[in-house]
């Protein structure tokens, strides 16, 4: 592992939880998003999100998904966090609408953790992240399983 790393698989403690990022929501990503990837009218069109459920423009929840996923790989980097990426996403789940100008943040509670026997350079770690508005609104949450480096695979394992 490249010495940048700073905090691996044995420096994580169940149990913890961080509170990180600040993305403000741009009209114009929200509409070049769904442009690209879910050009739904209501994530395109003032007048079709004014006639929706939404009520005005909102961003894909897949794009709440992408905004997420730059404030959580930003996190791994100011803690050196030896990510060796990710191995599933389970219960994701929109809570509410994310609207241009809102502003997003992300609540991490790292929920268990345990080595890999096959992969002994590794641990597995499942997260629950929650993301929050401006208004400690929250708009999306899910679980995700993450590998992490391990600073010392020839250690025993600990059962």
């Amino acid at each position: 592992m490249s010495a940048e790393f700073q905090t691996f698989f044995e420096d994580l403690v169940q149990g913890e939880t961080h509170k990180f990022g600040q993305y403000e929501v741009k009209r114009d990503e929200v509409i070049d998003f769904a442009r690209a990837y879910d050009p739904h009218e209501f994530h395109l069109s003032d007048e079709a999100a004014a006639n929706s459920h939404f009520g005005r423009l909102s961003a894909s929840g897949w794009h709440t998904c992408a905004m997420t996923m730059r404030m959580m790989v930003d996190q791994m980097h100011e803690k050196g966090l030896a990510s060796m990426g990710g191995a599933g996403v389970d219960e994701l789940r929109w809570m509410a609408p994310v609207y241009p100008g809102d502003v997003l943040r992300v609540e991490s509670e790292l929920l268990e953790k345990r080595r890999s026997r096959s992969r002994p350079e590794m641990g597995l770690i499942r997260r629950r992240n929650t993301v929050f508005n401006q208004e400690n609104r929250a708009v999306m949450s899910f679980l995700v399983t993450g590998m992490i480096a391990l600073r010392d695979p020839s250690a025993p394992f600990e059962d």
